[in-house]
Parts: C-alpha cells; structure tokens; sequence
C-alpha cells in the first residue's frame, strides 16, 4: 500500500482536531470526579446543550423575540453559552447532586445518566433527532489555510488553539492558584477545609459549575463542524469516558494529554487501516488497564 506523508499529516491534524474536542470534554469530566467523586454521565448532554445553545441563539431568537435581525453571533455565544449551560449544572448540583455526596458513587452515576435521558429526550421532542447545521461562523474563520501537505479549515485551526488554551488555563487554575487550591483543600479534607473557614458547599459549587461550562463551551465550539443534534452528546461520551479512564480518573493532565494523543492516534489508523480507527481508542484504554489500572497518570490506591 502506498501510502504518502502528506496523507499522514493531512489525517494527524484531523485526528488534532478531534483530540481537542475529546481533552476539552475530558477535562471537564475529570474537573468533576478528581474534585467531587461524581461520575458524571450527563456531560455528554451538557455538551449537546451548549451546541443547541448556540444554534437557537442564531437561528430561533430573533424569530422569538419578533425580530429577525436579533441574532446572537458566535463570539457572544463562545462567552455567554458556557455560563448559561454552567448555571443550568449550578441548578442540578444544589438541588440534586449534593445530597448524594455522602453515598455510593453509584447513585450519582444513575442520577446524571437519568439526567442525560431526560436532556436528550425534551430536545428530541422539538428538534430534528439527524441534526441541523448551524451557520453563525464567523467570516472571519471561513476558508482554509495552506499548511504545504494540505488546506486545513481556518475554523478547525482556531478550535484546536482555542481547547488548548482553555485546557492548559484550567490546568493552571486547579494547580498553580489560591483558588485551586481551595478547591483541591475543600474536596480532599472538608473537615480541615471547614475549620479554616472555607465554604466547602461552594467549592463543589464551582466545581461543577466549571465542569459543566467546559463541556458547554465545547459543545459551542463544536457546533460549526458538526450537526447539532439531541443525540450527539451520547455518542461521544463513551470515547470520552474511555480517554479519561486511560488518563486516569481525576487527572487533569491526564485528561489533556491523552485526549490530543488518542485523537492524533485515532486520525493517522485511519490512513494505515480505517476499520481499526473505530475502535482503536478501546484498544488502547484495555491495555492500560492491564499494565496500569489507576491509568497513565492517575494515583494508585
């Protein structure tokens, strides 16, 4: 089989593009369990939020409000989305999350796996279940670039640079700041954390607020590229379980690292042998398991 290193590097950046999407969706997952112990499989309905989100914001508002003209673009979108998506998770987590914090981690899994059914199931009631475009991209990011192997999407490029600032900002936050280490203080030793006067309710507060708002922010950001549809939060979120599993569970730069990594993996099977790309994700995450359960960068017990 012939194949070219211009074929290679044409699938790796593609395979980028959807590594970004899986460490930005990660890294929100892994927020939520390495701070809260929450298994949290509403994520992927999240993320299906902030993409509607962005496409009723310019597709149905003005035609709700009466004026068609009224149209929210997709930088206003890129900043208010996530928050409103992150408020909606504010809601969840005061109202239902927190009573189950002194349980069995698996009550938390029904509890946002249920949610995640009923997300999924009022947007399949009004919209198209095989998804609609969203067409708010900005002019600015229309066409390509040449990159000498290929012409890669404006759009793709700026989504890639934009999840890894998000990504590596976040990191910095939880790890290198006064707040992160409150927030690491009040979830590891809430007793201790109580004692000096921290409001350990919220700690977890945010913390599932700034989950939540990544994935929401992900979902927006993933909007231009792919069809806004009530399902497409369910399909990505086993890959995603997958990745943080193999980073290990909880772990920030795992979440990172091994999202770019499995995407760029992911993109260049499909060059060598397409039928393996489905899958070979699982593959990866199986072998890990059995050299490494706690995952690549994940605490043993």
């Amino acid at each position: 089989m012939d194949i070219s290193l211009s074929a290679v590097l044409s699938q790796a950046m593609l395979g980028l593009n959807n590594g970004a999407f899986y460490a930005l969706l990660s890294l929100g997952l892994a927020v939520i369990f390495g701070m809260l112990n929450v298994v949290n499989f509403s994520h992927g309905a999240f993320y299906m939020l902030g993409a509607f989100g962005a496409l009723i914001g310019f597709d149905y508002l003005g035609h709700w409000l009466g004026d068609e003209g009224l149209r929210m673009n997709f930088w206003v979108a890129l900043l208010v989305i996530p928050l409103l998506v992150g408020l909606v998770g504010v809601a969840i987590e005061r109202t239902l999350l927190s009573r189950l914090y002194q349980v069995d981690h698996l009550y938390g899994l029904l509890l946002t796996f249920g949610l995640a059914l009923i997300l999924e199931g009022l947007f399949t009631n009004y919209f198209n279940v095989s998804g609609e475009p969203y067409n708010g991209k900005p002019p600015i990011l229309e066409g390509a670039l040449n990159l000498g192997f290929m012409f890669f999407p404006k759009y793709r490029l700026f989504s890639i640079v934009l999840s890894l600032l998000v990504c590596f900002g976040v990191w910095w936050l939880v790890e290198r700041t006064r707040l992160g280490a409150y927030l690491r203080a009040g979830t590891e030793n809430p007793d201790v954390a109580r004692a000096f006067g921290i409001d350990v309710p919220l700690l977890r507060t945010l913390t599932y607020f700034l989950g939540v708002a990544l994935a929401g922010l992900a979902g927006v950001v993933a909007a231009p590229i792919y069809a806004v549809s009530p399902t497409m939060g369910a399909d990505l979120i086993i890959i995603v379980f997958a990745v943080v599993v193999i980073g290990g569970m909880g772990s920030i730069m795992g979440a990172i690292v091994t999202g770019l990594g499995l995407g760029l993996l992911e993109g260049v099977v499909k060059v060598f042998y397409p039928p393996l790309a489905n899958t070979v994700i699982f593959i990866v995450m199986a072998l890990v398991l059995l050299w490494r359960p706690a995952g690549l960068f994940g605490k043993e017990a």
